[in-house]
């Protein structure tokens, strides 16, 4: 196995802190934050982190558009895409960037299968854990195409038990030491196992779609079955070029990553991700008008 270094698992609106990271630190997969209320906001969130940071930053290597990218376009520390140039980070995540950054303490990477897999690759020097886990990632992240059967595995497990934090290091771990039988797959295939039970949930609720132009809408507020979100707005972008599904006071809109629609600019947001969104449940109405009164979006 590669030499392990300190994980830490994170998302743009829950940064570790910087004091509790040892020696140098790379980013991977994390965004920068959106202004999405509750006081979290790229200006009181990332920025303090980086700040705190300082020159223990060693990389942030990143692939989510946002507007304050070019703020380091000078900054060789900052290895910065969009999605639509780079579907997935373990990508971006090469031997020769791996090589020039040189000996690393810590990883703070994303909670999902496309930050674990970056943060393996990161591990073993720049290489995949397996041939075509690149593809698998990308496919994954952005729900186009046909992952294999390891990393849909891995992402019914992660989707399973999102929050546990030991999951996610079996993971890396596993995907770093080789894959082999063991206890870390065991792990995985349990946790993938869960899933299934989620997945009724997920069916059950997709029969339940209601066309609105070019939306389709569910209702899964009364639904008592555990179901996965993600899944369920794919299936409703099988119907319609948009899904919206409706759950505890909120509405989360969300199209393919490549349509062309920007919810963050149709609805007049202060940031987030241009084809999904959460709002409250309160604008249903006037987000499926907007929608629907929208010109063509182009791809």
């Amino acid at each position: 196995m590669a030499a392990m270094p300190h994980l830490y698992f994170a998302s743009p609106r829950a940064l570790p802190r910087p004091a509790s990271l040892q020696g140098r630190v790379v980013v991977v997969d994390i965004a920068f934050a959106h202004s999405q209320g509750g006081g979290v906001s790229y200006e009181t969130t990332t920025l303090p982190f980086i700040q705190a940071l300082g020159e223990r930053l060693a990389v942030w290597v990143d692939h989510h558009d946002h507007d304050r990218h070019v703020d380091f376009a000078d900054d060789p520390r900052f290895v910065l895409a969009t999605k639509s140039d780079h579907g997935a980070c373990p990508e971006m995540v090469t031997p020769d960037l791996v090589r020039q950054v040189g000996p690393i303490d810590t990883i703070v990477c994303h909670l999902d299968l496309d930050g674990l897999y970056s943060a393996a690759k990161w591990i073993r020097g720049g290489t995949e854990p397996y041939p075509g886990a690149d593809d698998d990632a990308r496919a994954v992240d952005t729900r186009t195409g046909e992952p294999g059967p390891t990393a849909r595995m891995i992402d019914r497990a992660l989707r399973a038990r999102f929050r546990d934090l030991e999951l996610k290091r079996a993971v890396v771990g596993w995907l770093v030491d080789g894959m082999g039988p063991g206890a870390l797959r065991a792990a995985i295939t349990e946790a993938a196992a869960e899933f299934e039970d989620r997945d009724r949930g997920t069916r059950e609720l997709a029969r339940r779609f209601v066309r609105r132009g070019r939306v389709a809408f569910v209702d899964a507020a009364s639904m008592r079955l555990p179901y996965d979100k993600t899944e369920l707005l794919l299936e409703g972008q099988r119907t319609a070029g948009v899904a919206v599904v409706r759950d505890s006071g909120m509405i989360t809109i969300a199209a393919d990553f490549d349509s062309g629609w920007n919810f963050v600019s149709l609805l007049g947001l202060e940031g987030g991700m241009p084809t999904r969104v959460t709002l409250p449940e309160a604008r249903l109405e006037d987000a499926i008008a907007a929608i629907n009164a929208a010109p063509e979006p182009r791809r």
